[in-house]
């Protein structure tokens, strides 16, 4: 028997009232979730646990099993480790984003545009940055998906306790790099990164790429946003922890890094772009390709909602949840477990993550259904799982494909 995990990142939202008081889950057309839920066992999940707003890498981890209080330095690492940067100990990784600014340095744009294209010229004229005064230190820096991009500081003396330089927030300049524990070692990397963005908008307002963009009425990306710094961690391979031979299949850098620094192989799918107008018949697959592999387990992400969410972008969400769920129906099989579910809820009204459970449903030989027969946020609450956390999800698909070992006599 073989085991899976999709997570449809920030699927789960709140009720909405021009839906009539749905979700945008609730209001989507979706039968072959509706499928799943009715022949599996369903509930509600904290990633992590009640009320806590998780990030996508911290329930990731936690839905794998990994204590992300324990192993979480950042998001920095796992981005990095997600573009293939050879990531070493004593390195200091950086989640960033290509972000738009005016003269001032205000940013009028976080995400430039959402820009596609191009992004590898621009992060070459950063890569090949030197600061004075900071020549021990290497820059390391590479595009991700869109407007995503990650840096790597490598050199003596850094630290990771550094604030972030992302206002969050367009209208504002970009926040002053802070040591938060005062210490030589992050006053060093605040110091730097400070400078970093400031001679990243010198060197990228004039360049070519955003010449062109500017010519024709696109945000110009120039400049760059570091947030999440974090040393790389120390983790379990999920081979050896569970006895698992893994795959990851993922769109965004930063769910390929979580693949990479577990030890999965990270399949890459071309055409997944990590946004609503990903390639999902690509995707799709991509999982049938690797379930008809050696893999016992696959962890996958597909992030559109996710971004709809965040965009505030309401019937772009209901659309892409019923995308998602127009692939499901070549997916499901009588010899594999299948999980779906959400790593935490981005309500469009709100725009960002937030603490709410989120449904989860779990299909295979042998699963005690209930009486749930469709797929939504409040359905699942009344299903058989209850309601449980995201550490609990492991436990129970190894205990459904008969690869726990029994606790006591």
């Amino acid at each position: 028997m073989k085991g899976v995990i999709m997570i449809i990142d920030g699927m789960a939202d709140r009720p909405i009232e021009s839906l009539g008081g749905k979700t945008p889950l609730e209001a989507a057309e979706t039968p072959n979730m509706d499928r799943l839920a009715s022949s599996g066992i369903n509930g509600i999940m904290d990633p992590i646990r009640p009320g806590v707003r998780a990030g996508s890498d911290t329930s990731h981890l936690s839905i794998l099993g990994y204590d992300p209080y324990s192993v979480y330095t950042g998001r920095g690492p796992f981005e990095a480790a997600g573009v293939g940067l050879d990531v070493r100990p004593g390195d200091i990784a950086f989640r960033c984003n290509f972000a738009t600014a005016d003269d001032d340095l205000v940013i009028t744009d976080r995400r430039a545009g959402r820009i596609r294209s191009g992004t590898s010229q621009i992060a070459e004229a950063i890569n090949s940055m030197t600061l004075d005064g900071f020549e021990d230190v290497e820059i390391i820096f590479r595009e991700s998906t869109g407007h995503r991009a990650v840096l790597v500081l490598r050199g003596p003396g850094l630290g990771d306790n550094v604030s972030d330089a992302d206002p969050k927030t367009e209208g504002k300049p970009p926040k002053k790099v802070k040591a938060l524990d005062g210490s030589p070692e992050s006053q060093k990397t605040a110091d730097i990164l400070n400078r970093l963005v400031r001679e990243s908008y010198e060197i990228l307002r004039d360049h070519p790429v955003n010449t062109e963009r500017i010519k024709n009425g696109e945000a110009p990306a120039n400049i760059i946003l570091p947030r999440g710094a974090g040393a790389v961690p120390d983790v379990e391979k999920f081979e050896d922890r569970y006895g698992l031979k893994a795959a990851c299949i993922a769109e965004t850098g930063l769910i390929r890094g979580i693949g990479y620094i577990t030890g999965m192989d990270v399949i890459d799918v071309e055409g997944a772009t990590g946004g609503t107008d990903t390639d999902l018949e690509s995707i799709k697959n991509a999982i049938k390709d690797a379930l008809d592999d050696e893999y016992e387990f696959l962890l996958i992400n597909i992030d559109g909602a996710d971004e709809a969410g965040h965009d505030g972008d309401l019937e772009g969400k209901v659309e892409f949840i019923e995308r998602v769920d127009s692939i499901l129906g070549d997916l499901i099989r009588d010899d594999i477990y299948f999980i779906l579910t959400a790593d935490h809820s981005t309500p469009v009204s709100i725009m960002d993550h937030t603490g709410d459970p989120v449904p989860i449903t779990i299909n295979g030989p042998e699963v005690r259904a209930d009486d749930v027969n469709v797929f939504g946020e409040r359905a699942a609450a009344a299903g058989g799982l209850c309601r449980i956390r995201g550490s609990d999800v492991m436990d129970i698909l190894l205990d459904l494909m008969n690869r726990k070992e029994k606790f006591g006599a």
